[in-house]
């Protein structure tokens, strides 16, 4: 039940994450063809960008398949390691530098999923079509969803036309708000699949193909929004405001749907949201400051190298550069302007 849930939600992030530095290599291996970015296709006949196509599919089959076992509440943060995988894959295989902002953010993003991973919600309340059907009527996810369609249909054609090219939020939100709804068909899906295979009638039930429908839907109006997201702006930039607006929302659409929070004790309620929110530092951190240069210089002069022993004589460069960061005193400042005024009447 669980375990299998949390250990298909794990091998998705390693498959995916590995996927992306596998698809890279392949790329990098088209020396004097024609490139992607160039309009190319020469990539198709690379072996390396196949493998991690299929290593895509086996993570994305495993993540669909972890929601059959596992909450949401679970599964959908841990997807947040598959960037730490690509991180770290990528600056061993591709030669990427991962500097200490990166690091601190991999540690970070481990010791979140850590904390969720021991707090998150045991039970699963749903396990049939039938109680899932139950769940669709409750008024609470009616209002829920009816808020997001509304919501996101005012972005797309009311925000997006005046601000889409301006604020990375507009489509973000289009993305995240609509991805909360294919994750709960995900989940139904994933219930639906675990009753064919064990011998029940599924394929007659009408909401397994409604909940298919609604997720290539939902599926394709992310994929779509989520692409004007990186086509505008910077990566570094939409992955993480994604990533946080987009757990944000399945959490409360499971909150609601699934009542999962119902049964956690206040301890593993704050437990839950303390590793969330660990992840989401750590994911801002590998990316907000991924290509910026760390160098001991940047560090205070005591932490700085050859500065560790307070008794060292200072230099006259560190004499200058300390002062060039000590602002006047308000007598001192007084003191040189009235220093300036008396040589001016000399």
């Amino acid at each position: 039940g669980f375990g299998a849930g949390l250990a298909l939600a794990l091998a998705s992030s390693a498959f995916i994450g590995g996927s992306f530095v596998l698809k890279k290599k392949g790329l990098l291996r088209l020396c004097g063809r024609a490139r992607a970015g160039q309009g190319g296709h020469a990539y198709l006949r690379e072996w390396l960008w196949w493998a991690g196509l299929l290593c895509m599919g086996v993570g994305e089959a495993a993540n669909f398949a972890a929601y059959a076992f596992a909450p949401a509440t679970l599964v959908t943060p841990l997807g947040a390691l598959s960037v730490l995988v690509s991180a770290v894959l990528s600056s061993i295989f591709l030669n990427e530098q991962l500097n200490v902002h990166g690091k601190i953010g991999c540690i970070l993003s481990i010791l979140g999923s850590t904390v969720m991973v021991i707090h998150a919600p045991q039970e699963e309340e749903v396990s049939s079509l039938e109680s899932m059907a139950e769940k669709l009527k409750d008024p609470g996810f009616i209002v829920f969803a009816v808020c997001v369609l509304v919501s996101s249909l005012l972005l797309i054609f009311v925000a997006g036309p005046r601000y889409g090219q301006s604020n990375v939020l507009v489509y973000v939100l289009v993305c995240s708000a609509i991805g909360s709804l294919s994750v709960s068909c995900v989940k139904g899906l994933g219930i639906a699949l675990k009753e064919l295979f064990s011998g029940k009638p599924v394929l007659k039930e009408p909401l397994g193909w409604v909940l298919l429908v609604c997720l290539v839907i939902c599926i394709s109006i992310q994929i779509n929004y989520l692409n004007k997201a990186l086509d505008i702006f910077n990566t570094s930039v939409v992955t993480p405001i994604y990533y946080v607006l987009f757990t944000t929302a399945v959490m409360m659409c499971s909150a609601i749907l699934f009542k999962e929070w119902q049964h956690m004790v206040l301890d593993n309620i704050i437990g839950s949201i303390s590793g969330f929110l660990t992840i989401m530092c750590g994911i801002f951190l590998l990316h907000a400051f991924r290509d910026m240069p760390f160098t001991p210089s940047l560090l205070p002069l005591f932490l700085q190298p050859g500065r560790a022993d307070p008794h060292l004589p200072w230099s006259s460069v560190d004499r200058h550069q300390s002062c060039q960061h000590q602002p006047l005193l308000p007598s001192e400042d007084k003191g040189s302007h009235s220093a300036e005024e008396e040589e001016e009447e000399t």
